[in-house]
């Protein structure tokens, strides 16, 4: 794959960084232990199309290793994302702290083979803990001294509301998908109120129209999602959408996500290059028609119990 399918870019909050709508989650390659060669051709295709937005955190295992290991030499090719806050093996320090913070995004300096990262999050810290401001704060001086260029917050729901009105917080990643609507009415105002750059991720919803049984990993993970769906009555027949459900599914998820006003990038993370053709099909093909976007917003507010269907963090 050598020509650009993603030409367009999006003005990334107030960052004045310029982002593709697809962005790859760093997540499957650490925590599934790809192999370095299916890394590479992953990751080097998405460049070669135009993908200009890579992300990963220091918790994902071996991700920002093989990141770096694979991608280094084309580091000025993308927007490069990492999150931080959790125990690292090179530190003592405890979750949140500010020596913690230091220690792993220095880790995450080395591995990533980079001098600066570009984009930073605290990684799902609950409220009380991102109000202290200890972690934010920590962000803010790397980001004095040149080792980043934006803070931010990944999280949902409360945390993440509050998280966008800060003026340190300049970057969010929070889950936005069929089945995940709750930060579209109570975050997302406020994220485009305050020029916030914002990160979908989650954007194909656990492919959540197949069966639980039918995961051969994360299957607890996804049921959540599988459950929310079946109660949201979502068909193809009554989105009036036709093909083979397999292959139509993650392609109107994924454009539901990226049509949401104020989304400027959508995460999709995968350990196999024969699935990128038709992420990136998808992609080209626009947001939904409004009429399309609205039927699956209203299936979300009329299921029954999707008020205390919180965003999943």
């Amino acid at each position: 794959m050598t020509t650009k399918t993603v030409e367009q870019r999006h003005a990334f909050g107030s960052t004045g960084l310029h982002v593709s709508p697809l962005g790859f989650g760093g997540a499957p390659i650490g925590l599934l232990e790809a192999e370095k060669d299916a890394v590479r051709q992953v990751l080097s295709s998405l460049l070669d199309a135009g993908v200009s937005v890579i992300d990963t955190a220091a918790m994902y295992r071996g991700s920002e290793a093989m990141i770096g290991e694979t991608i280094g030499d084309r580091r000025e090719e993308f927007v490069l994302v990492s999150k931080c806050g959790h125990q690292i093996e090179e530190s003592d320090a405890e979750p949140w702290s500010p020596p913690l913070i230091r220690a792993s995004v220095e880790r995450s300096l080395r591995r990533l083979r980079t001098d600066r990262i570009d984009v930073m999050l605290l990684h799902s810290c609950d409220l009380p803990t991102l109000q202290k401001g200890e972690a934010l704060g920590e962000l803010a001086r790397l980001r004095e001294e040149g080792k980043i260029r934006f803070a931010g917050y990944s999280g949902d729901n409360e945390a993440a509301a509050w998280a966008v009105r800060q003026p340190e917080v300049r970057v969010l990643q929070t889950s936005i998908n069929l089945c995940d609507q709750n930060n579209i009415d109570h975050v997302m105002p406020a994220a485009r109120e305050h020029e916030v750059g914002v990160i979908a991720k989650r954007p194909i919803a656990n492919a959540a129209w197949k069966d639980a049984e039918q995961y051969e990993r994360y299957r607890e993970y996804a049921r959540p999602y599988v459950e929310r769906f079946r109660a949201m009555g979502l068909s193809l027949e009554l989105l009036g959408a036709e093909g083979e459900p397999k292959s139509v599914w993650p392609e109107l998820a994924l454009r539901f996500t990226l049509s949401v006003p104020g989304v400027h990038t959508a995460i999709v993370g995968t350990t196999r290059p024969d699935r990128l053709p038709a992420n990136l099909a998808a992609v080209g093909q626009g947001p939904l028609p409004e009429q399309l976007y609205e039927k699956i917003r209203s299936a979300f507010r009329n299921a029954e119990g999707s008020t205390e269907w919180e965003g999943k963090t």
